[in-house]
């Protein structure tokens, strides 16, 4: 009996050791999967409490644990208000991660811990100016909506919205007609577009190219990119994801764009370091990489870093009356142009109406005459992707050219689509605008395409 009680006691014992073992490996030199969780919890944490006013523990529970890899479920996050900082970790300690809230720039992932650093980025005393709420949109926030029962129908159908639709606003003639919000969620909210982020990016090189600060033609874009095949891409080649590049773009797991992220605190210096692949012009491969690029390249034709950051709000969201829109950058100051803007889904819809409207704005020309119509353009690499940064063929109809028609949809119709279900539907010949934000993760199947194409019958 004592040999036996002495066995159990050196078992608990090498148990113990080894618990105390993983627990130094993890808090010491966590495994990256671990960094890239407690990097997004923060992330996500921080520009919700920050930008969109959300509850720390909501947002917390219902946009990261709830729909995402079951090791979120474990990530625990920590708010200071007063310091604007948001820390998380795996139980709190392992692994853990920062992110910072600064002004007019929202939230940065902080890798490497450097806040201070992080700080250095900010836009203090540039507050937007506030919307008109007795206007009639888009000039303010007043909205007449459609007595039409069955534009109510269709908005209403909870199948056609889909499961965690948090907003919807239906825009036709230049007018919202329809509007719908999910339960915590109003006109008032700023909801990140994830992906329709690059399409907004490419309308600010478009800003640039107006202005004569940069041009489409231009090679030879980085420095390091001069001395080998990467000096032959060129900046149309990149707007159409096919710079030959390497990146690998899935979100399953530590990719090459979750490390850029949530690992990497210069976001352009690590996706401008990718070898070619593939032939230059000639293979399209979708890539956030390529759009944070974009946006280190069109800060530099600025010069100015001061100008630069405030670029996006003068050149564009305060033309257009986006007063909402928050760009947020990484760490060094790069805005993060593949990913993370947020708006309220009235200003999401004054951006999906400006480019109805070819890039002109209350009479003036914002955009260079005929770039909308070269954004939407079918990119010489794809027949489903444009030329600047737009889908041509909806959510779940990448692989069939065409599809969209299946729907009732017109021919020119084209897309803005982001990660978990972000979605606004152009369509110049019904002058009809989409919007449709959620939390759907690709996983549920849910494809707007059905909605907007009972909304274009309907209001045809």
């Amino acid at each position: 009996m004592r040999a036996v009680v002495k066995f159990i006691k050196w078992l608990l014992g090498l148990v113990i050791l080894a618990v105390v073992a993983l627990f130094a490996w993890f808090y010491f030199a966590p495994p990256e999967l671990i960094r890239v969780g407690s990097g997004y919890s923060a992330k996500i944490v921080c520009s919700n409490v920050f930008i969109a006013g959300r509850d720390a523990n909501q947002v917390l529970a219902v946009d990261v644990q709830a729909p995402g890899h079951p090791l979120l479920r474990l990530m625990k996050v920590s708010v200071d208000k007063e310091r604007g900082l948001v820390s998380a970790g795996l139980l709190w300690v392992l692994g853990k991660s920062v992110a910072v809230e600064r002004d007019g720039v929202g939230c940065a992932s902080v890798p490497d811990g450097d806040t201070g650093k992080a700080r250095q980025t900010s836009l203090r005393g540039a507050a937007s100016t506030p919307a008109q709420a007795d206007a009639l949109w888009p000039d303010g926030e007043r909205v007449d909506a459609s007595q039409n029962p069955e534009v109510a129908k269709i908005v209403d159908d909870a199948a056609m919205a889909g499961t965690g639709m948090r907003a919807i606003v239906v825009v036709k003639n230049g007018r919202v007609v329809a509007e719908r919000y999910g339960d915590g969620f109003s006109a008032k909210t700023p909801l990140l577009g994830w992906s329709m982020t690059k399409t907004v990016n490419a309308a600010i090189v478009g800003t640039l190219v107006k202005d004569g600060k940069i041009a489409i033609d231009n090679k030879g874009l980085f420095k390091a990119w001069k001395a080998d095949g990467r000096a032959a891409i060129s900046l149309a080649d990149m707007m159409a994801m096919s710079s030959g590049l390497a990146f690998n773009e899935d979100y399953g797991d530590v990719a090459d764009v979750t490390r850029m992220l949530y690992l990497e605190p210069d976001m352009a210096g690590f996706a401008a370091a990718q070898s070619l692949t593939g032939e230059v012009g000639k293979v399209f491969s979708y890539s956030s990489g390529t759009a944070v690029m974009l946006s280190r390249l069109w800060q530099d034709a600025i010069g100015d870093k001061a100008k630069a950051l405030a670029w996006p709000r003068t050149a564009l969201f305060e033309p257009l009356g986006m007063h909402s829109a928050v760009l947020e950058t990484d760490e060094q100051g790069t805005f993060v142009g593949s990913s993370y803007l947020y708006a309220t889904a009235h200003d999401w819809a004054r951006f999906g109406q400006f480019l109805v409207q070819g890039g002109v704005w209350n009479g003036n020309q914002i955009l260079p005459t005929g770039f909308v119509d070269w954004m939407r353009e079918p990119a010489p690499a794809s027949k489903v992707y444009g030329r600047g940064q737009l889908w041509i063929e909806g959510p779940g109809d990448e692989e069939k050219p065409g599809a969209g028609a299946a729907a009732g949809l017109p021919k020119d119709t084209v897309w803005m689509e982001g990660h978990d279900g972000q979605t606004v539907a152009i369509i110049p010949s019904e002058q009809l605008v989409v919007v449709r934000l959620g939390l759907t993760p690709a996983k549920l199947g849910y494809r707007p395409q059905a909605m907007v194409g009972a909304l274009v019958k309907e209001l045809h």
